[in-house]
């Protein structure tokens, strides 16, 4: 700016420079050469970032004892679209740079809600939608940084451990590089919002149990499926107490309980899953805000199943107190349901990833019912029956496992899904008493929905749908779930996979 003229004219330059102090202030700058150039001034803010897992196929419900996954990077982007080599990825856990966290996801929390604290940031101010795991490979470069202990014991630095106490090595792809992703979609409550001079706390919830295939060759590989969302400081959450509609008593047995919400098909997905402990209790924590689903089920003394128990809408920060559970008390055991995906890609086999849920028609209404996920469960072994497993998650890799019938040159996979072989029950949250419903008598019918996704990909979508249901048997009838039998499901078969 010309000192002359100013000189000349103090009261003109005087408004002037007030005018660019607005502008400056606005995150304007002006320039004098004629010419304008507009940079945003956002300010910073805070991220504290934590991760979660409530376990829920430990024994008995499951087969491993813990799974270990160790933690490089987090970070986070204002863009939605932005890819893997996009910049603008901001790192909100700086500390983890020189010392990577290996974490245990079936260890018991550092605190009554959070499993570990990962660290903390500074970033700039804005809205962001997505978040990004990055682990440490197991193969690192000899200039990479390493935890200071390895449980994994030479079987990498991402492993599973069995019951049978073996270690086995979790196999990754260039997640390693790329890193976990969590997309907008599961962002819980929506994007991390970042305001300048404040701080925020972010969780990131890691549901092990439905992250790990299981191959052929007895390898174990990781599909990850994680959630986030932005907490309150005071860790405030969902708790309950799981009992017997009969004895009021806890449930002797395996009691699971997943928390869930819509997706924006309409169908109840579950977010997070965990064990009610010996007295039935069971905490939820750190949740975003929100409005909540609460789906429960059981297999008590001598195998024996209960029917699922739902709450719906419930809000953030509540103690539902007791949740009545009720006993098939006619039936020896849950329903089974067995069935065979394929994959193909064109005239060629197709390789997929597929998550496999099981769903059930839950009232809402005199009129109105909503679709929700059943948690899935494992079925003890007797003196006289081995144990049953549920296998919600399969890679379909390879022919060898092929039905007459199925698609030429397909490669397929066989799931089982261990499920109550009752309707549910149902109540509507209230701050007054929560009332739930009797389940409907007669005949239980249930959806099996399938989600095909890329190897090694992080959960990206494949094959053209990505997603199937299926509400028949094999013989083409309605899928019924009877006690203490096994319904063979009408085969999914996938196409144009990649």
């Amino acid at each position: 700016m010309n000192s002359e003229w100013m000189a000349r004219n103090p009261r003109a330059g005087a408004l002037l420079l007030a005018v660019v102090a607005i502008f400056a202030g606005a995150g304007i700058i002006v320039s004098c050469s004629g010419g304008s150039s507009h940079t945003m001034v956002t300010g910073m803010g805070t991220v504290n970032v934590s991760m979660s897992d409530p376990p829920s196929c430990m024994p008995p419900n499951g087969q491993f004892t813990h799974v270990y996954v160790t933690v490089r990077s987090v970070e986070a982007h204002i863009s939605a679209t932005a890819d893997d080599n996009s910049a603008g990825w901001q790192e909100l856990a700086p500390q983890l740079a020189g010392a990577p966290m290996q974490i245990d996801l079936f260890s018991k929390p550092q605190t009554t809600c959070i499993l570990a604290q990962l660290g903390s940031a500074s970033l700039p101010a804005g809205s962001y939608q997505q978040i990004r795991l990055l682990l440490v490979s197991n193969a690192p470069a000899a200039s990479d940084s390493i935890p200071a202990t390895n449980a994994c014991a030479g079987n990498g630095f991402n492993c599973v451990v069995l019951e049978d106490s073996t270690i086995h090595e979790l196999e990754l792809s260039s997640q390693a590089n790329t890193g976990l992703k969590i997309p907008p979609g599961q962002i819980v409550g929506g994007p991390l919002q970042v305001t300048a001079g404040q701080s925020v706390d972010l969780n990131i919830d890691f549901n092990a149990c439905a992250s790990i295939v299981r191959e052929g060759n007895g390898k174990f590989r990781l599909k990850p499926t994680l959630t986030a969302g932005q907490v309150s400081a005071n860790n405030s959450g969902i708790t309950g107490k799981v009992v017997d509609s009969g004895t009021g008593a806890p449930i002797s047995g395996s009691v699971q309980v997943a928390i869930e919400q819509p997706d924006p098909t309409g169908v109840d997905r579950i977010l997070m899953q965990t064990v009610a402990d010996s007295n039935g209790n069971f905490d939820f924590c750190p949740l975003p805000t929100g409005m909540f689903d609460i789906v429960v089920v059981a297999i008590g003394p001598t195998n024996m199943p209960y029917n699922a128990t739902a709450v719906l809408n419930v809000p953030n920060g509540t103690n539902l107190g007791t949740i009545p559970l009720i006993a098939e008390v006619a039936a020896a055991a849950p329903a089974v349901f067995q069935g065979f995906v394929t994959a193909t890609n064109g005239a060629a086999a197709g390789t997929i990833d597929v998550s496999l849920s099981a769903l059930q028609t839950a009232p809402t209404g005199a009129t109105t019912t909503l679709q929700i996920t059943i948690p899935l469960q494992t079925i003890p072994a007797t003196n006289t029956t081995p144990e049953v497993d549920s296998t919600g998650l399969v890679s379909v890799s390879a022919g060898t496992s092929c039905l007459t019938g199925a698609p030429v040159k397909a490669n397929c996979a066989q799931y089982t899904l261990v499920v109550p072989a009752s309707n549910p029950s149902v109540g509507i949250f209230s701050s007054s008493g929560t009332t739930y419903s009797t389940p409907a008598a007669g005949v239980v019918l249930f959806t099996v929905d399938a989600r095909a996704a890329v190897p090694l990909s992080g959960g990206t979508a494949d094959c053209s749908p990505s997603e199937q249901m299926v509400s028949k048997d094999s013989t083409a009838a309605a899928l019924k779930a009877l006690p203490a039998t096994t319904t063979n499901v009408a085969e999914i078969d996938f196409s144009g996979c990649m």
